[in-house]
């Protein structure tokens, strides 16, 4: 592959297993949504819908609970227990920064490159994230699915990303997550670097088969590959 990342200009990145420990929050929020609706722990229902979130994380949450659940209802039941559980998971003190993210942040944008913050979780859970970490200035913008179109596996994150900063390329974008569907964003998107991490749900095996450019450590190494 041609080396285009000293052009990067724009750096979109993931929250929850990229630049935010997961910690396992996203499948103990989806125990509560899960038995809200009647789904019991440990039988072979809740196992198969544990297997699909963990297989789609960093897709919209919503979407997720689209699949699981069917009807719009059912849905949209599970996403509020699952917001409501989160939320006070992070209340609990439970959310903290991966190492090195913030540093690794601010180096990217001293560097004169954009930085958008980008999630699964609706824009409640997003700033809520943002407000218990202090970090509601940390970059150039933060977007949830809903004001992009489509969340995730899909592009449009990435290129509201390039529309809303002004950013002239899609092959001035750099994409990075801890997902494969963070890397289908990437490529869908046409993003010059697509790096995964390995601090979150899925492997380098995933991870590459997804399209991953790049596969790090952790986002820490990110301004060190961007050069």
């Amino acid at each position: 592959m041609t080396d285009t990342s000293t052009d990067v200009k724009l750096v979109v990145l993931d929250m929850a297993g990229t630049t935010v420990a997961d910690d396992g929050l996203v499948e103990r929020a989806f125990d509560a949504a899960a038995a809200s609706l009647g789904v019991a722990h440990a039988t072979p229902e809740h196992a198969r819908m544990v297997e699909h979130v963990r297989a789609t994380m960093g897709e919209s949450k919503i979407s997720v609970f689209r699949h699981l659940f069917g009807d719009e209802a059912r849905a949209q039941q599970a996403n509020l227990a699952f917001e409501a559980a989160y939320h006070e998971l992070v209340d609990g003190g439970l959310c903290r920064p991966l190492p090195g993210a913030a540093e690794a942040i601010e180096q990217l944008r001293s560097a004169g490159r954009k930085v958008v913050l980008t999630t699964g979780f609706s824009r409640a859970t997003q700033d809520l994230i943002l407000k218990t970490l202090g970090w509601e200035r940390i970059a150039d913008l933060t977007l949830c699915p809903a004001e992009a179109g489509r969340g995730r596996p899909y592009p449009d994150l990435a290129l509201t990303a390039l529309l809303r900063t002004g950013t002239d390329s899609v092959r001035q974008v750099a994409v990075a997550g801890d997902t494969g569907y963070d890397m289908l964003t990437g490529t869908r998107a046409g993003a010059s670097v697509v790096a995964g991490v390995l601090t979150g749900a899925h492997r380098e095996e995933r991870l590459r088969a997804d399209g991953a450019t790049h596969v790090l450590a952790s986002i820490a190494e990110l301004p060190a590959l961007l050069g």
